[in-house]
């Protein structure tokens, strides 16, 4: 495999909206990013994925965009994003870019055009059809609830929405989409980007009429387009949103010689808590050897054949300290160190969301008056309407809501935790004046400086990238125990997944040095290893 830059970087997500207000507005801004560019130099990051600055009228917090090439205003202008790629790239930090194109927002203009009548110039740049016996085309469902099909009533048709009706699906099937597209990607590759984050991407070869929606036929040969038309001869990190990927699927996006993408977010171990075939509101107890068979599953069929991407947390996936670990005074720091452990050991690019170097934890609510969140709102409608408990239904949010990881940053103790001067657009945590940034850095447990630490880590060993992987113990139901070997060393990592204190028992290793434990005092001796709640351990062994 050729080695890319990509292969040894830690990536870091940015939501711009909750990272840092600039202008006392109350929503982040890319000049708050460029103010806070030194922190994440320090942390160590090679990439920051930056959730959509373009223009939108927020339906969806950007997810719905107006214009492609023109910056939101609420969050800067080009001149902004432009100072923002330059001051990144002098401190060896590329900008990847979210790439939204499964949909567009319907105040694009595209979309105003092609809504104007059936013989518009436009209208096949989106998906249209006529009512099928005085109802919706068929019967597709819109991720945000209810049918993913609505009236325009201007030319008594049909347009798919998979998303918010607000956020009509684009036609790949048309080449002028296509390469609009292209002359987009293009725009901002040349303004030295490092690369796209392409949203839901699994969804552009769609074939609605026959009810497929992920994984269409043409899927890859429009990536495989794309890769020429665009990207194809330069050195940037593309990676892919793809639910419902199997790992067969993931090594035709990411095989070097497929000419498609770098690698792709599977979200098979991130479902383990939901009930199979329902929706994700829809929870059940984590099953600890399924999550360890999913991992190994991943590390052994993408070696040598494909790229992992890291990840417990992004924009959409509320906060692992508080979903698998435990976000109590008492443990909160271990758990979250015991997760950080977990995943930057393994082999692919770890994925760190902002917030989640500190330790954020999710924000409970306790009425709907409190949620923002599009998707949350539009359940609670939905399941209100369908006779379910409204404690329960907030119960769920609590649980999977989006919100939860998009609470502004709490930078320091005071008014809205340094995040703005002004009323921030989403409540930050209660918890603000004792979980920041200036906290956890002032800590010498810190978060921060363990997960700085795990990044140097990255970068001076080749074991971590490149290192086989081997599980131990795959039947334990509380240990997750791998080694990690290259050339002729091998590194062992012990995680204890849980609260309650266990044992390891030797299989003949013996250590040489402990690399870096999430407790200072960690003990040396495998024939019989006492592990403290949520303890992790990496060694070098002998």
């Amino acid at each position: 495999m050729e080695k890319k830059w990509w292969h040894s970087s830690v990536v870091y997500q940015i939501y711009p909206r909750s990272f840092q207000d600039s202008n006392g507005d109350g929503v982040g801004d890319i000049q708050g990013i460029i103010q806070r560019l030194d922190y994440l130099a320090d942390l160590g990051i090679d990439a920051i994925w930056l959730s959509p600055v373009y223009q939108s009228p927020n339906d969806d917090n950007g997810y719905d965009i107006s214009d492609y090439q023109a910056i939101s205003s609420e969050l800067g202008t080009m001149d902004d994003m432009e100072e923002l790629i330059n001051e990144a790239n002098k401190l060896n930090i590329r900008i990847v870019m979210d790439l939204v194109v499964n949909h567009t927002s319907d105040e694009h203009a595209w979309f105003i055009e092609s809504s104007k009548s059936k013989d518009n110039d436009y209208r096949d740049y989106y998906i249209w059809r006529d009512a099928q016996n005085n109802d919706v085309p068929n019967e597709l469902k819109s991720i945000f609830s209810g049918s993913a099909w609505e009236l325009d009533e201007q030319t008594n048709q049909y347009y798919l929405h998979l998303y918010s009706k607000k956020q009509p699906d684009l036609n790949w099937e048309n080449p002028k989409v296509r390469n609009e597209i292209w002359e987009m990607m293009n725009f901002w590759l040349d303004k030295g980007i490092g690369g796209f984050r392409m949203d839901v991407i699994d969804l552009i070869g769609k074939v609605p009429d026959e009810l497929i929606t992920g994984n269409g036929p043409m899927l890859h040969t429009y990536l495989q387009e794309m890769h020429q038309e665009t990207f194809g001869k330069l050195d940037v990190l593309t990676v892919g949103e793809t639910w419902g990927v199997t790992t067969e699927d993931a090594k035709l996006y990411s095989a070097s010689e497929r000419n498609e993408l770098s690698m792709v977010f599977q979200f098979e171990h991130i479902s383990l808590d939901e009930q199979p075939g329902k929706p994700k509101w829809d929870t059940q107890p984590l099953d600890f050897i399924k999550l360890k068979q999913v991992f190994t599953k991943w590390q052994l069929a993408l070696d040598g054949d494909g790229w992992n991407s890291l990840f417990w947390n992004n924009h959409d996936i509320p906060r692992i300290v508080s979903s698998w670990g435990n976000d109590s005074p008492q443990y909160r720091r271990v758990s979250a160190k015991m997760f950080a452990t977990f995943l930057h050991f393994l082999k692919g690019t770890p994925y760190i969301y902002q917030g989640e170097e500190i330790g954020l934890t999710n924000t409970p609510i306790s009425s709907i008056d409190e949620a923002n969140d599009i998707e949350s709102l539009n359940m609670y409608k939905e399941r209100l309407n369908e006779g379910y408990n409204k404690k329960d239904i907030i119960q769920s949010i609590n649980k999977k809501g989006r919100d939860n990881a998009r609470r502004p940053i709490p930078w320091d103790d005071s008014l809205n935790g340094g995040f703005t001067t002004g009323t921030p657009w989403l409540e930050l945590n209660p918890n603000y004046k004792e979980l920041n940034v200036k906290e956890d850095r002032q800590n010498k447990e810190s978060i921060f400086n363990y997960y700085k630490e795990l990044i140097r880590l990255r970068k001076e060993h080749d074991l971590i990238v490149w290192g086989s992987y081997k599980e131990l113990l795959p039947n334990d139901p509380q240990l997750f125990v791998y080694e990690r070997s290259y050339q002729d060393e091998t590194w062992l990592i012990i995680i204890n997944f849980y609260e309650k204190a266990t044992i390891y028992k030797n299989q003949d290793q013996k250590v040489d040095t402990i690399i870096i434990s999430n407790y200072s005092d960690s003990g040396k001796n495998l024939e019989q290893l006492s592990l403290r709640p949520f303890e992790s351990v990496v060694y070098k062994l002998d």
